[in-house]
């Protein structure tokens, strides 16, 4: 396709060249990115840049979430990007589960390393064998951090945001002198992860357990919040870990308890990263770009005066000083057409664009454009907040309740194993279903269909059922989804 330049230059249509997200999600999701500059390829392959535009989405996700954390007595800080490898050999079953992505350092400084360094696949050995050395006594409990930081886990197949060798992502790591407080603390960061996916970027989803075959390597338990593509795949939008006792065993950690005795610390860990603009990109969205919702948005408003009057520059300035309370741009960028402007803006997905011509600089007026609906209106510009508030809460509101609409009817709860892999044929979606949680089984069904249990609800209901492929008893239904 033309690059924007070349697109610049013509002062074509930016939407004539957009692929259809109708017909091919897969092409429309990579050509938006790009268009949309939101990220780029990068020169080391598996990689992106993250341009300006794209950037300010995760600053806005940093904004909403880091308060959360810090508001739960969990402090910022920051630890090695490499890592020795023999602390990530101490436990088993987290080595195990990274070894096939690991990249490692072999040679540095003009010499062979004595010890390899693994670039941080996640941070819970170095971080744990810092909190051995800071901790005697159960008074030096909790220990509540959480760090913003980038992570490598080398990826044969990449797809920006969504699964890249190098992404960006929060990870906190606490400590506790006993489960119960632990276990508050694994709950307590879903729910933030269930805020800043349902308040902040209007994305619906299903929080709740992972199975023993799908939870993190070293875990005892893992939490998941599942969201819905569309098309009918599931993206596992972030994580939440019980550790249980493993890794401060691996790493032979104790402190004196309040009776004298030894005890290993409780521990968990939790996640979210910016896959979830993958995840916003593809839900919040159409065949002419992004959407937006108004509180990530980096820009809610876009000012378009109509070229060639001055009055209409005049007043785009007025209005800008006056919407403070707003993230306002104005465009004025010259060579460019009133029309690709409004096509440029609209493929970035901002919320709300003012246009402003002569017969509305006179009048002291501006023609209100909303992304979502296309709907215009022309409004007074003393009734102008007032219209935009109203307009930001009901686009805010209305792509929540679009999606938590799509996803309830693409929710099929169904009975026979017939009946699950017709649906995994079309339209997939999510399958609600009796499972025996035996592991042969889950994995017979992952194999034949591409399907995985991607989480047993928090909500759930005790029922009495038939696992749909061996027919043992089975008390739960677990939902189902092909994933990304």
């Amino acid at each position: 396709y033309p690059s924007p330049n070349c697109l610049k230059r013509g002062n074509k249509s930016m939407k004539k060249f957009l692929k259809t997200k109708s017909e091919n999600l897969s092409e429309w999701y990579t050509d938006v990115i790009l268009k949309a500059e939101l990220a780029d390829y990068a020169p080391v392959k598996g990689c992106m840049v993250i341009r300006p535009y794209g950037y300010a989405l995760w600053e806005s996700i940093q904004k909403f979430m880091d308060p959360l954390i810090k508001e739960h007595g969990v402090k910022n800080a920051y630890f090695p990007l490499f890592i020795p490898e023999s602390y990530l050999n101490k436990e088993k079953e987290h080595v195990e589960g990274f070894s096939h992505q690991m990249a490692v350092v072999t040679y540095a400084g003009g010499e062979e390393l004595k010890e390899k360094l693994i670039v941080r696949p996640t941070s819970e050995t170095i971080m744990y064998e810092m909190y051995k050395q800071w901790t005697q006594s159960w008074r030096d409990l909790p220990i509540l951090i959480n760090q913003w930081n980038n992570v490598v886990r080398w990826e044969k197949r990449t797809y920006l945001f969504l699964r890249t060798s190098e992404f960006l992502w929060q990870e906190g790591h606490c400590a506790h002198a006993d489960h119960k407080e632990s276990m508050d603390t694994v709950l307590w960061a879903l729910d933030i992860y269930k805020k800043t996916y349902m308040d902040l970027m209007a994305t619906y989803g299903v929080a709740g357990v992972k199975s023993e075959s799908e939870k993190f390597a070293g875990a005892d338990k893992t939490y998941t919040f599942e969201i819905l593509m569309p098309d009918g795949k599931a993206l596992q939008g972030c994580t939440s870990h019980d550790l249980g006792q493993n890794f401060a065993k691996a790493f032979e950690w104790s402190v004196q308890d309040k009776d004298g005795n030894q005890l290993h610390p409780w521990q968990n860990s939790w996640g979210f990263s910016t896959r979830s603009i993958g995840g916003l990109i593809m839900v919040q969205s159409d065949d002419s770009g992004l959407i937006l919702p108004p509180k990530v948005a980096p820009i809610q408003i876009i000012i378009v005066p109509i070229p060639g009057s001055e009055n209409a520059k005049i007043l785009a300035q007025e209005l800008k000083k006056g919407l403070k309370e707003f993230r306002v741009e104005i465009d004025e960028r010259e060579g460019e057409t009133a029309g690709f402007k409004f096509n440029k803006w609209e493929v970035k997905g901002v919320p709300i664009r003012l246009e402003i011509g002569e017969k509305e600089a006179n009048s002291k007026s501006v023609t209100v454009v909303r992304r979502d609906t296309g709907y215009k209106n022309i409004v007074n510009v003393e009734n102008l907040t007032e219209t935009l508030n109203t307009a930001f809460e009901e686009i805010q509101n209305g792509l929540l309740a679009k999606h938590k609409k799509f996803t309830e009817e693409n929710t099929h709860e169904i009975n026979t194993y017939q009946e699950f892999k017709e649906i995994m044929e079309w339209p997939k979606g999510f399958i609600s279903a009796f499972w025996c949680e035996i592991p042969e089984c889950e994995k017979k069904i992952k194999d034949e269909t591409k399907a995985s249990t991607r989480c047993l609800p928090l909500d759930f209901k005790e029922e009495k059922g038939k696992c749909i492929y061996c027919g043992k008893e089975a008390h739960h239904r677990w939902l189902f989804a092909q994933a990304y």
